[in-house]
């Protein structure tokens, strides 16, 4: 008996030793996507999902792209550009929203929804306080899955497609400011500083994105730079990002206050945690200030962190309130539209790869995709549990809804 079970082993051992056939994962199959940009409608919104350059990337990955006529025109986009680059234009614009992935900067309007089919993919923007009402709802009832570009993250945490926007901002607002304070409306001088001459103080409220970017830009100037930030962890990052030391300081009123009045800039750039960014700086504040000097409320489309903000649009985007100039203009990036376009294409294109890759959407959400993480709505079942919550509406845990298929 012994003798048979010795056998038996060095038969299994010397079958070990035998060329083992290699395991390997099976190749996952190319999706072929369709991909519809339509032109966005949005007051003052005149950015586009995808340029020419990122059109012709998919096309030539197999893709099919149709773009909605005088969809990039605002960016200075020509149809003609699309149409050499291998998209197909579109002149109805059902058309468009047929396709399997709509993509598009803005949420879309309930008009849009309902020229949308079943069972279909929406990537866009969610800015849930700005949404029509109903439109959950709506997308809901077309069984569509929901991607909010806006909640989209990187391994690291970080909102890839909200701080390319947030670099634009920042840098934008500076530079606006620099037009206003040279303009005949203005105090004539030039923001920065050159040898002999006092230099521009700018005031910057909020050390994020916005923040950090409308330093290094005033910095570049040569204009003297105060940040204000409740937390002094993100004031220590933004030291050690631009590379040299600033005055910072946390939001004191006092100490704020007295910023102020010798300022001739102040830049707003502070979101908060909830639904509406917080009132920082009050009237009398305001009224503080240098006659003429410039205040750029980034954080108005959240409801702007200076009391005597109000929206303002692209065609007239300052008033003067207590001498100073305000400008109060929501979504600065559309200002920069051909730049702030670019920077969306730059990452959507990869992105929209990476899914075929995957093997289309719903196997790219199981895999937990890049795009995973900014999935709101699946199939038609709200996946979030804030939004649901602030709509009270019913939800579902995304991991439960993909793994049953």
């Amino acid at each position: 008996m012994d003798s048979g079970r010795k056998a038996i082993k060095a038969l299994a051992r010397e079958a070990s030793l035998l060329p083992q056939e290699e395991l390997l994962q099976a190749k996952k199959g190319q999706a072929e996507l369709t991909i519809g940009i339509p032109a966005e409608t949005s007051l003052q919104e005149k950015r586009v999902a995808l340029v020419p350059e990122a059109v012709a990337l998919l096309v030539a990955h197999g893709h099919q792209v149709l773009v909605e006529t005088q969809a990039g025109a605002e960016a200075q986009f020509s149809d003609n550009d699309y149409s050499e680059s291998g998209a197909r234009i579109v002149y109805d614009r059902r058309q468009v929203f047929q396709a399997n992935i709509v993509l598009k900067v803005e949420p879309p309007s309930l008009e849009e929804v309902e020229l949308m089919g079943m069972r279909q993919t929406l990537i866009s923007a969610l800015q849930l306080s700005i949404q029509h009402d109903g439109l959950l709802e709506a997308l809901s009832a077309k069984k569509a899955t929901a991607i909010a570009w806006d909640f989209v993250q990187n391994e690291n945490g970080i909102q890839p497609l909200v701080r390319a926007m947030g670099e634009i901002a920042g840098n934008t607002s500076i530079l606006l400011a620099g037009e206003l304070m040279a303009s005949n409306s203005g105090q004539g001088n030039m923001l920065g500083g050159v040898s002999g001459v006092r230099p521009s103080e700018v005031v910057i409220l909020g050390a994020g994105t916005v923040g950090e970017y409308a330093t290094r830009s005033a910095l570049g100037l040569g204009a003297s730079v105060k940040v204000f930030d409740n937390s002094v962890h993100r004031l220590i990052r933004l030291q050690n990002a631009v590379g040299q030391r600033l005055w910072t300081s946390t939001l004191q009123p006092s100490v704020l206050e007295e910023a102020l009045r010798t300022a001739d800039v102040a830049i707003g750039a502070v979101r908060g945690s909830g639904p509406r960014a917080p009132m920082l700086v009050s009237e009398p504040m305001i009224a503080g200030m240098r006659e003429r000097s410039i205040v750029v409320d980034v954080s108005i489309d959240r409801g702007g962190v200076f009391e005597t903000s109000r929206l303002t649009s692209h065609e007239r985007p300052t008033f003067i309130e207590c001498g100073v100039i305000h400008y109060c203009v929501p979504n600065i990036p559309s200002r920069v539209s051909r730049t702030a376009s670019k920077a969306l294409s730059n990452i959507f294109a990869p992105m929209l790869l990476g899914v075929a890759g995957e093997g289309g959407v719903v196997p790219a959400i199981k895999d937990h995709n890049l795009i995973a993480t900014g999935v709101y709505m699946f199939n038609g079942t709200l996946t979030h549990e804030e939004i649901a919550a602030e709509r009270n509406l019913p939800w579902k845990p995304l991991d439960l809804l993909a793994a049953a298929i």
